[in-house]
């Protein structure tokens, strides 16, 4: 993924899953169509990939804690 948006949720109270799918909701009321990818930091997912809704969540570490990259895959 080169060219995303992104998102902070640092709410302790509020479930992974649940701050995928709010950041997601909102890139779909933003442009239109749901994204395929989220980039999170390593230390905020604990397997190598994992999948919310349809959306693939992969590790990394470019991104900081508590934000999320959201995106289509790079073609």
């Amino acid at each position: 993924m080169d060219i995303g948006m992104l998102w902070l949720d640092d709410d302790k109270r509020r479930p992974f899953e649940e701050k995928v799918n709010r950041a997601a909701d909102y890139y779909r009321e933003k442009y239109g169509s749901l994204p395929e990818l989220c980039l999170v930091n390593s230390s905020m997912l604990a397997e190598e990939k994992k999948k919310v809704g349809h959306i693939e969540v992969q590790p990394t570490k470019n991104v900081l804690p508590n934000h999320f990259w959201l995106g289509m895959r790079a073609s």
